[in-house]
C-alpha cells in the first residue's frame, strides 16, 4: 500500500515538474538566448555581468551536454527545530529533474534546470533556475572534482499557494567522472528553514 502511495505521489511530481518546466522556464531561457546572439564575442571589451550571463545562457541553451536531478535528502537542522516539528516533517523526496549544462573555458559549470520532488510536507515542490559552480580539481587525478557556487531559482509551495517565490541559494558538490553530489542549504529561523535539500546528477551528452 506504501509503495502504490509513494508511486502514484511520483508520478504526479514528475508531472507538475514537466508541466512547469515546459510552460514557464524556456519562455524566458529563449528569451535570453536570443539577446545573447547579438553579443561580439569577438570584441576587446570586457563584458558586462548581464553580458557574461546571457552569453553562457545561450551557450547552455544551444549545447548537448544533458543532466539528470535525483532528490534523496530534505534535512531539518536538529539544533534549529524541536522534535515535535521534526517527527512530522518528510526527509526522503520522491522526485526527479532534467538540464542542461556547459562548462567555460576555465571548466567552471553553468546549467539551467527544472525539477519537482516532495517536500517537508509530502506536498509538490517545482524548482526551475540557473546555477553556476567554480570547479576544483584538488590533485592530478582530473575525473574527481570539487565544486561550489550558487543557484538563482523560482520555486513554489503548497503553503504558499504555489506563487512564485525567487531562492537564490549556494550550492556545492562532490564530483566524480559523470557523478555528482550536489547540495544546498536553505537559511531560516527556528522551527523554519534550516534545511539541507541534496541530490545526485548525472551528466551525459
Amino acid at each position: 500500500m506504501d509503495f502504490r502511495i509513494n508511486q502514484k505521489r511520483f508520478i504526479n511530481i514528475v508531472f507538475v515538474g514537466i508541466l512547469v518546466s515546459c510552460c514557464i522556464f524556456p519562455t524566458y531561457i529563449i528569451a535570453i538566448s536570443n539577446s545573447a546572439n547579438h553579443i561580439d564575442t569577438r570584441s576587446s571589451k570586457p563584458f558586462s555581468l548581464g553580458e557574461r550571463f546571457t552569453y553562457n545562457i545561450n551557450k547552455i541553451w544551444n549545447s548537448y551536454h544533458y543532466e539528470i536531478y535525483l532528490p534523496f535528502l530534505i534535512w531539518h537542522n536538529r539544533l534549529t527545530y524541536d522534535n515535535k516539528k521534526i517527527s512530522g516533517y518528510n526527509e526522503t523526496p520522491w522526485g526527479l529533474g532534467i538540464g542542461k549544462c556547459h562548462f567555460d573555458q576555465n571548466s567552471n559549470w553553468h546549467s539551467i534546470y527544472a525539477m519537482a520532488f516532495a517536500d517537508s510536507h509530502n506536498k509538490v515542490q517545482p524548482i526551475v533556475g540557473y546555477g553556476f559552480q567554480k570547479i576544483w580539481r584538488p590533485s592530478n587525478f582530473d575525473e574527481f572534482r570539487l565544486g561550489a557556487g550558487f543557484t538563482l531559482s523560482i520555486t513554489a509551495r503548497n503553503e504558499y499557494w504555489y506563487l512564485a517565490i525567487p531562492l537564490p541559494l549556494p550550492i556545492a558538490s562532490i564530483e566524480y567522472k559523470q557523478l555528482s553530489i550536489q547540495a544546498t542549504y536553505v537559511p531560516g529561523t527556528y522551527n523554519n528553514g534550516n534545511v539541507l535539500f541534496a541530490w545526485l546528477r548525472w551528466q551525459w551528452k
